[in-house]
């Protein structure tokens, strides 16, 4: 196949997970992958017809199975109501005071959550905390020492 029938089916996978597939990344590493064999014909290296869709596929097939899972989760958001991995353990910081065992804002990673102090003092406004938890959408905090 010519470099341009590569590049040209790289183009419509690629405008096709935009429009179609609403970014569920499939079609992005297919697209790339044919876009990378496109380029390699065009660079002037010639390669038999089975070679090219043999290239083709060990791209798609390798870059969906290392990459599309790591890509998707740094691109896409946790769904509404859904804990990002990682939260326990993490540092936030009290927007206002909490009480023990009161629930209060609190700030981790740029974004507001509900935090219930777990602990026996109260945390002052502006004081970081520990993440102990998450009770659905709760994070359990501690004032960190």
């Amino acid at each position: 196949m010519p470099w341009w029938g590569w590049i040209t089916i790289a183009a419509i996978l690629l405008v096709a997970e935009m429009t179609i597939v609403d970014l569920e990344f499939y079609l992005v590493f297919l697209g790339v992958s044919a876009l990378i064999v496109g380029l390699i014909d065009l660079s002037g290296v010639v390669l038999p017809f089975w070679l090219q869709w043999l290239v083709f596929a060990v791209l798609a097939i390798g870059s969906l199975v290392f990459f599309r899972h790591r890509v998707y989760r740094k691109l896409r958001p946790p769904p509404e109501g859904e804990i990002p991995e990682g939260v326990v353990g993490a540092q936030a910081v009290a927007v206002d005071a909490i009480a023990p065992g009161a629930t209060g804002p609190v700030r981790l990673r740029g974004t507001s959550w509900t935090g219930r102090n777990l602990g026996d003092a109260a945390i002052p406004a502006g004081a970081s905390c520990r993440v102990d938890r998450a009770d659905g959408l709760v994070l359990e905090i501690r004032l960190e020492s």
